[in-house]
């Protein structure tokens, strides 16, 4: 990716990455795909397990509420879950190309890494969470119902990114 982190149309470049929170009955890991374009969450899976299988789930919803073309830059990091066998054969399969950061090097991803910084903020460190279902489900209402459609961002204009596709690009592509 060369640390290029903007892409001139929807549905161009993604990123990947994986997340972990405790709460106190257990770890809740969250894979989540972003949209360069717009930094819209277009895909997410969360799971009491850290697998190959999370990621996969996040990407295939990502596939299916975008529908990208053939060629689609997937990048992600090094993380087992991202080399596995499952996931590079998933990415094979569904046409998007698939691209890797460098070893050690948080850099390579650092779209996703913000989006996960800006989760940690303002909802993660927030509370002391009871239950990986309490904390699961403050991820997808997070994530669905206050970042995608309601948060600001300035290198967007300070549009949410659903504001943001809205003005953008055509309504058969951004749905």
């Amino acid at each position: 990716m060369k640390r290029q982190f903007r892409a001139d149309a929807p549905n161009r470049l993604w990123f990947c990455d994986i997340t972990q929170h405790h709460a106190k009955d257990g770890w809740v890991y969250c894979a989540a795909v972003i949209d360069a374009f717009s930094r819209r969450i277009v895909g997410w899976s969360i799971s009491d397990r850290i697998t190959a299988e999370i990621v996969v789930d996040a990407l295939e919803m990502a596939r299916w509420r975008r529908r990208p073309e053939p060629g689609t830059v997937v990048h992600a990091d090094r993380g087992a879950q991202y080399t596995s066998w499952l996931f590079g054969h998933r990415l094979r399969q569904a046409g998007p190309l698939g691209s890797m950061g460098r070893v050690a090097s948080s850099v390579d991803n650092a779209l996703i890494e913000s989006f996960w910084s800006t989760m940690q903020r303002e909802l993660l460190d927030r509370s002391a969470w009871t239950s990986r279902a309490e904390l699961s489900s403050a991820m997808f209402e997070w994530i669905e119902a206050f970042y995608n459609p309601t948060r600001r961002h300035t290198a967007l204009g300070n549009l949410s990114p659903v504001e943001f596709e809205r003005l953008h690009i055509p309504a058969a592509t951004a749905a």
